[in-house]
């Protein structure tokens, strides 16, 4: 069984499922048919039914297997203490198992980090996972170890006092240096392996500020004031300004194996203490190799 947190809530059952899953409607349809899919404990038999802020949604699915096994996955831990754990996380990572990721993913590392020493109330799948990020997208996580401090973390993410700033590099430049993309995002009606801005979506809140201009590309900073599947890299595609290497959307070819998004400051409050906590990791290396040859050709162009 697996649990997924409402920290937005005035969604259909089956969208809300749709966008944290990767699963196609159809697929969330049947289970909930099924009788495979509860809130708060209570079976729901209807994909209408409307999931509030704070529900916690439990599904079980054949395709996601509960036979986890810890793996020896090398992890950068920022900080860590008996309620959390700060992980700067890799490229080329996966979060959580499920379809087509049955192993080689965060959960997978964190179980044999910590083993039993983590949050299972979301279920195995998800231990320790309060929120996540791209397989490509590299950058700062806070996992769980324990469920108190999952749920605090938890409301912390529904009430938007997590703060989270990540850096990019993207293809062209935008024509303000800062602004805010306000446009709702769902799967997209033609490739579900996407998300796009789409009229029946969610809404989705980004700010941009960008802080460097180069020939072909700028180097931005953006805020997530929402947290959609793919936000800022559709967003930033919306606006026709994908991120750079983002296959999946548009971006360009400057040399990374994966979109150059990075999560790179994150402030919330110690789920135990109170105290506020605020995290920064550098850009990883190849990011930074890119940048670096994007401002020595822009001082040369000068």
């Amino acid at each position: 069984m697996t649990t997924v947190y409402c920290t937005e809530g005035g969604v259909r059952l089956d969208v809300f499922l749709t966008d944290e899953t990767e699963f196609s409607r159809s697929h969330i349809k049947k289970l909930i048919d099924g009788g495979r899919v509860s809130i708060g404990g209570v079976s729901a038999f209807k994909a209408g039914v409307i999931v509030r802020t704070g529900d916690e949604v439990s599904f079980e699915d054949e395709m996601i297997s509960t036979e986890l096994t810890a793996e020896n996955i090398p992890l950068d831990v920022v900080y860590e203490d008996e309620y959390i754990a700060v992980i700067n996380k890799q490229r080329d990572l996966v979060v959580h198992p499920g379809a087509g990721n049955p192993s080689g993913t965060l959960v997978n590392a964190l179980m044999y980090r910590y083993g039993d020493n983590l949050s299972f109330g979301c279920g195995a799948a998800r231990a320790g996972i309060v929120h996540r990020l791209d397989k490509d997208t590299t950058g700062l996580m806070v996992v769980a170890k324990t469920d108190a401090a999952h749920a605090a973390l938890g409301e912390q993410f529904a009430a938007r006092s997590v703060k989270k700033f990540y850096r990019a590099i993207c293809c062209g430049n935008f024509k303000s240096d800062k602004g805010t993309i306000d446009a709702p995002i769902g799967r997209d009606k033609k490739n579900r392996l996407k998300m796009a801005v789409v009229n029946d979506g969610r809404r989705a809140v980004t700010e941009y500020t960008v802080l460097e201009r180069y020939a072909k590309h700028c180097y931005v900073e953006f805020e997530l004031l929402t947290g959609r599947t793919h936000q800022i890299r559709v967003h930033a595609a919306y606006l026709h300004h994908p991120i750079a290497c983002d296959t999946l959307y548009g971006g360009d070819a400057l040399g990374a194996d994966g979109q150059l998004l990075h999560s790179r400051t994150l402030s919330f409050d110690h789920p135990a203490t109170g105290k506020r906590l605020t995290f920064t990791a550098e850009e990883p290396s190849d990011f930074m190799r890119i940048l670096e040859r994007l401002r020595g050709a822009n001082k040369e162009t000068r």
